[in-house]
């Protein structure tokens, strides 16, 4: 199911994609008076993620997520994908996921190969327009997480994306103290949502387009 995955969303991610339509369906529904989005006088910072498949020994799909540590920032504690913003050295957005997730969880992305991207994401908390990319390798990875940005490296499964069951809606504390209400994802009993959890609605999307889950008994 690993190469059939790689192979058909090769030709799905060059076809048309769901984007905000599949991102909406877990955009957070409400969100605490007190917590104000901020707004810029500047364009969005360009910046790229990756979402990275690899099979693990039972033959499962995984992918790696990871726990930022605690921060006084717009992100602390969450979890998300490796990444981050572009650099003028980075030849692509392609290169800047990559290199970001070589320098945050130790892999090597010449190993890595890139079936194209998701829809582009504008994160309005922190002025990032993120474009997820895709890559699979062919074996798990020897992650080295980058101890000052990665408190934790989740191995998620695919299946975590796929069954409902994994979907939920609720109130989370964003910073620690606005409450916000919104779908999320459970993952490896940790809660996932906003962008991050968006970008695996329009992944979960075109997965279903594909077809090779039709079947799958959820119970």
């Amino acid at each position: 199911m690993f190469e059939e995955l790689k192979e058909k969303l090769k030709v799905e991610l060059h076809k048309d994609l769901p984007g905000e339509k599949a991102h909406n369906l877990m955009m957070p529904t409400a969100r605490d008076e007190k917590f104000v989005l901020p707004t810029y006088t500047i364009s969005a910072v360009k910046s790229a993620v990756l979402i990275l498949f690899y099979p693990d020994d039972s033959g499962a799909i995984k992918f790696p997520l990871i726990q930022r540590p605690a921060y006084n920032g717009a992100h602390s504690a969450q979890v998300g994908f490796p990444g981050g913003k572009s650099e003028e050295t980075d030849k692509d957005l392609v290169h800047t996921a990559l290199r970001e997730a070589e320098e945050e969880i130790g892999i090597d992305g010449s190993h890595v190969d890139v079936v194209g991207n998701l829809t582009d994401l504008f994160i309005s908390v922190s002025n990032f327009i993120v474009t997820p990319v895709i890559g699979f390798m062919d074996k798990k990875p020897q992650f080295k997480p980058d101890p000052v940005e990665v408190e934790t490296i989740i191995e998620a499964d695919l299946f975590d994306i796929i069954s409902p069951l994994k979907r939920r809606e609720g109130t989370i504390l964003a910073r620690g103290k606005y409450k916000i209400q919104t779908p999320y994802f459970t993952i490896d009993d940790r809660i996932v949502w906003g962008a991050t959890a968006m970008m695996l609605s329009e992944l979960s999307v075109i997965i279903g387009k594909t077809g090779i889950y039709n079947n799958m008994n959820y119970g």
